[in-house]
């Protein structure tokens, strides 16, 4: 019952994406800090934030107009894409047991070698450049 209604209530309506989760986990953070704020400016400054993010998040959900929440979360994908891809790829990388990632000295490319090797030989697949590495 409750969940037909829902699902009825929000046909049409944008729901939920990338940038609302940031949204959601920024006003949790900045809930958690308002907690231990001893000062009153900073805890009202903290609480209007906190307001602003949950407030702005469930507009966002309950919009109709799709092709401007579309481009507000393209705009924030263009700017937090790149960080939350290191981010993705350095924890691939520390979990990857059986390889060495390097740096090529001249064009910067991560390259993955075996580990466990010894004293190898690698050739950059970007720009050819030779070096040698302990793995």
């Amino acid at each position: 019952m409750i969940r037909n209604f829902l699902s009825r209530f929000m046909y049409g309506r944008y729901g939920t994406d990338q940038l609302n989760t940031f949204l959601l986990v920024l006003f949790w953070i900045l809930w958690l800090m308002n907690l231990f704020i001893r000062s009153y400016a900073g805890s009202v400054i903290l609480s209007t934030l906190t307001y602003v993010c949950i407030f702005y998040s469930l507009f966002r959900m309950m919009s109709r107009n799709y092709d401007r929440r579309r481009r507000e979360n393209e705009a924030y994908l263009k700017v937090a894409g790149p960080v939350i891809h290191w981010f993705h790829r350095k924890r691939s990388q520390a979990q990857d047991r059986d390889h060495v990632y390097f740096k090529c000295p001249s064009c910067s490319t991560t390259l993955r070698v075996p580990r466990g090797k010894g004293k190898i030989t690698i050739t950059c697949r970007n720009c050819g450049t030779v070096f040698q590495k302990k793995t």
